[in-house]
């Protein structure tokens, strides 16, 4: 269980492919507080740490994980924003993130205002599955990248997000840009309010 507010925006120094999967390896300044086994949200995907130096860790991720998610488009160099699972003895300052990524979107549009930026998010409709909760609504909350954010100008398959300055510079946010595929949760609690309302 995660919260959606990423603690570092770290970069992948190796990406190993093996058949179907591929081996992340990345620096962060906390890989000394991992261990084996560990759940990590890279992206807000949840990966297990598989093995570790002293400045590096190693995750991977498997072919459903691959379909899913932007993970299989890493490089050496690339950010990842990531986030360690919620202490139950916290604030949750995000919303509650489960680290499993529905499907990615692209982004179209990118503008400043004011000191902050518009992000737009395209991604493909699925009607079926917008029915059960796997959609935005204006003001709710969507996990992108890993990142828990609010919704503004909700539409049929896209939606927009205002990020702050803090946001821009401490997650991958500063990388994306027009075209650049994104990870995306939406909020479980809708999904669940969808898939009970079929049975009223």
């Amino acid at each position: 269980m995660f919260s959606g507010i990423v603690e570092e925006a770290a970069k992948v120094v190796a990406v190993a492919q093996d058949k179907g999967n591929i081996h992340i390896t990345m620096e962060c300044s906390f890989v000394d507080e991992l261990k084996i086994d560990q759940s990590v949200a890279h992206n807000g995907v949840c990966l297990t740490v598989v093995s570790k130096t002293d400045k590096t860790y190693t995750v991977t991720a498997i072919k459903e994980t691959l379909e899913r998610s932007n993970l299989g488009l890493l490089r050496p160099g690339s950010l990842v924003n990531l986030e360690r699972s919620m202490l139950m003895n916290g604030r949750l300052d995000g919303h509650i993130v489960q680290g499993h990524v529905d499907q990615t979107a692209v982004c179209t549009e990118v503008s400043e205002a004011d000191g902050s930026w518009y992000y737009t998010f395209e991604y493909t409709l699925d009607k079926e599955r917008a029915r059960e909760g796997y959609t935005t609504v204006e003001k709710g909350s969507v996990c992108v990248n890993g990142v828990s954010l609010t919704v503004c100008n909700s539409r049929l398959n896209s939606f927009q997000v205002a990020i702050i300055p803090y946001t821009h510079e401490h997650t991958n946010f500063c990388q994306i840009e027009k075209g650049t595929v994104v990870n995306l949760e939406f909020d479980i609690v809708g999904k669940y309010i969808s898939k009970l309302m079929q049975y009223r």
